[in-house]
């Protein structure tokens, strides 16, 4: 074959579920291997800092354009970039496309690609279908944070939305706790909690409830995971978090300053929150326009008005790698804050990519035999 010839490996859904990417166990230890890689610093994300959660499109709030798209729940189009190290040694991108209303129209909140590429010459390795891979490695990252930060006598789940990507976190969670006596589900559907119970109860032989409430959901939990989408955020009461719980803030929520200013504070990579807060001062409406999408956004005021300091906010892959120590006692609350890492789609769908290649799944595509300007 030709030096110049240059072909890519297309993977549908169908090919990603046939190559393993709903493996949530290797999804585990795949995101773990990222976290320490990101404490060692072996890992790039864009931007001149190296940790740039993407490019957006800020929508504007009135057209601008005949058909120019305009500011609404959770709509977004991004690109996430990353380079990863270690064994991975890749570059790649998702293209992120998410609109609440896209329901409307059968399809899901968030539409992802993922493709992949050599980081020496920037040849493409392949391209994918991304939402299971977004939604595996987010839903990976609260079991992991589990894992390093729950309490000892941890056995209650509340779960506060019921779409795939508490599902997948849902599936990751049980799976870090050594015994799981009861799990409370509350979403805004009531019919699409009970359908989620039904399902994971059966797949984990748990025991599952759907619950009317937030409140039902958080009260006696010792492990939360909040991962809701669209204009209102999960408002949580102090009185309602039982001492020694973990909340897993994967999507927005309303917590008290109090509560954030008497909790152990853990997230996936401050850095990558540091330049959320330079973009978002960027915005015509400061912080403020991150409320809705960056689950970091309260935690980011209280650093911004001096009230939480940069050493109380402790990185997940520190303590992963003894770094840094996380839940002192089993008393203290923690919240763990995720707000998607590009790295992590990269690792994974480099994973699923490699079984596939294994496995003889997918259709490669040529680029070219030679290219015609060189």
């Amino acid at each position: 074959m030709s030096k110049e010839k240059i072909e890519f490996l297309y993977l549908s859904e169908p090919d990603m579920i046939e190559a393993g990417v709903l493996d949530m166990k290797e999804c585990v230890r795949v995101m773990e291997d990222v976290f320490s890689l990101m404490s060692d610093n072996d890992y790039l994300m864009g931007g001149p800092k190296g940790s740039s959660h993407g490019m957006k499109l800020w929508y504007p709030k009135e057209k601008r354009g005949k058909n120019m798209p305009v500011a609404g729940a959770d709509r977004r189009a991004m690109t996430m970039i990353a380079y990863v190290g270690g064994e991975y040694d890749v570059c790649g991108n998702k293209w992120y496309g998410s609109n609440v209303s896209n329901k409307e129209k059968g399809l899901p909140r968030s539409i992802h690609s993922i493709t992949l590429s050599d980081p020496e010459t920037g040849a493409p390795l392949a391209m994918c279908s991304g939402n299971l891979v977004s939604a595996m490695r987010t839903g990976a990252v609260p079991g992991i944070a589990t894992k390093h930060l729950k309490s000892d006598q941890a056995s209650t789940v509340g779960i506060i939305g019921a779409g795939v990507i508490n599902r997948a976190a849902l599936i990751a969670i049980c799976e870090a706790m050594e015994n799981v006596d009861n799990v409370k589900i509350y979403n805004r559907s009531k019919l699409k909690a009970e359908i989620l119970c039904r399902e994971l109860s059966e797949e984990l032989g748990i025991k599952m409830i759907a619950v009317d409430s937030v409140e039902e959901a958080v009260k006696g939990s010792d492990v939360i995971s909040i991962a809701t989408s669209g204009a209102q955020s999960a408002k949580i009461e102090d009185a309602w978090v039982k001492k020694g719980a973990i909340i897993h803030l994967v999507g927005t929520a309303s917590l008290s300053e109090e509560l954030y200013m008497n909790s152990t504070v853990v997230v996936d990579n401050w850095n990558m929150h540091l330049d959320w807060i330079d973009e978002g001062l960027r915005h015509s409406d400061g912080i403020d326009s991150l409320l809705l999408s960056a689950p970091s956004a309260p935690l980011m005021k209280l650093y911004l008005e001096k009230k939480k300091d940069q050493s109380q906010i402790i990185n997940l892959g520190d303590i992963i790698t003894g770094r840094s120590v996380g839940r002192k006692n089993n008393e203290e609350t923690v919240i763990f804050i995720s707000g998607g890492i590009p790295a992590e789609d990269v690792a994974w769908a480099y994973t699923v990519y490699n079984n596939a290649l294994e496995m003889g799944i997918g259709q490669k595509l040529l680029l070219w035999e030679k290219p015609h300007w060189s």
